[in-house]
């Protein structure tokens, strides 16, 4: 029974993403619990608990990618499970919030679908909600439990750092990332520009001006998420047409929907950069595209919940350019 600061702790994974869970599990000493997952012939979902939670801590780990509905009824239907198993807390590891993107109404009588999975989570007997680079910070407060939104700068940080680039501009795509390519930039001591572009339908864009000098620099597209990837294309294209030597791109969660991989490998990114927060097919696996491991950073995570310690020393940066890494 493994038991972590004096607490009976389990850690279970459900089929969005094992490798994920596996990572996470080996970063903070203990075997992944005992469960399966079953899709009958009609659609419905059975999910079973094979060893006592009792009185434990439990950990599930479920981004809650495509299929998104399937991914997240298997969340919810173990939840419940565990709950009539009388476990202690559920504590829900959710590295990808799906319906993320649905958190304000756009247009009248549109649904806040974010605000919606919240409620179904919190209704389910979730007691903590961890997730990774949320796209909306006010996601936050569609919950009335704790929630903890880690970010995967540090992460790509590290990794462009590595690679010694000169000359570096970080590029935010819209106006609604400029924060995220501020905190890359400070990170990367580096200006930043933005892509001032409109959005004529759902997964389409149009860019209409780039606002910061990107002549003979080093590009890099930083975004929260990447889906069919027109976005993060189309930009790379307004970079080197306005004279940028070369592009580069870091996303925390790679959907890399429909034809996105296509769209990357003939696009000017000379790497596409992104963590293992959603599991990836075989055929997505491409030679521009990097995949960076969130597993150890979430297990510290998991970690210092345990310990009740805070979670702000994952995220406080000091660099040491003799190292070239984040401290």
């Amino acid at each position: 029974m493994p038991v972590l600061n004096g607490k009976k702790v389990k850690l279970f994974s459900l089929n969005a993403n094992r490798e994920l869970a596996i990572e996470i599990a080996e970063s903070i000493g203990i075997e992944l619990g005992d469960c399966d997952v079953l899709h009958f012939a009609d659609g419905e979902i059975n999910v079973s608990i094979n060893e006592t939670v009792r009185g434990h801590d439990v950990f599930i780990v479920q981004p809650t990618s495509a299929p998104v509905n399937d991914h997240l009824m298997e969340l919810l239907i173990a939840m419940d499970a565990l709950k009539r198993a009388s476990a202690k807390t559920i504590n829900l590891v959710i590295p990808y919030y799906g319906y993320c993107r649905q958190d304000r109404k756009v247009r009248s009588r549109q649904p806040i679908s974010a605000k919606l999975v919240a409620d179904l989570l919190t209704a389910a007997g979730a007691d903590r909600v961890i997730c990774m680079d949320l796209h909306a910070a006010q996601i936050q407060g569609f919950f009335n439990i704790p929630i903890d939104n880690f970010m995967g700068l540090p992460i790509l940080a590290n990794y462009l750092l590595d690679k010694n680039l000169e000359d570096v501009v970080i590029v935010s795509p819209d106006h609604g990332g400029t924060t995220r390519a501020r905190e890359f930039g400070k990170v990367l001591n580096a200006p930043i520009a933005i892509i001032d572009k409109r959005r004529p339908e759902a997964n389409k864009a149009e860019v209409m001006n780039i606002i910061g000098n990107v002549e003979g620099k080093t590009c890099v597209l930083v975004d929260d998420i990447v889906d069919t990837a027109g976005t993060l294309t189309a930009g790379a294209d307004a970079l080197m047409k306005a004279g940028a030597k070369a592009v580069y791109a870091a996303c925390t969660h790679g959907l890399l929907s429909k034809n996105a991989c296509e769209r990357i490998e003939n696009s000017p990114i000379k790497e596409m950069i992104i963590t293992n927060t959603i599991k990836l097919s075989d055929e997505k696996y491409t030679p521009k595209i990097k995949r960076l491991s969130v597993g150890s950073l979430l297990g510290h995570g998991i970690l210092r919940i345990l310990s009740d310690e805070p979670l702000s020393g994952l995220f406080t940066y000091s660099y040491d350019p003799s190292k070239r890494e984040l401290l």
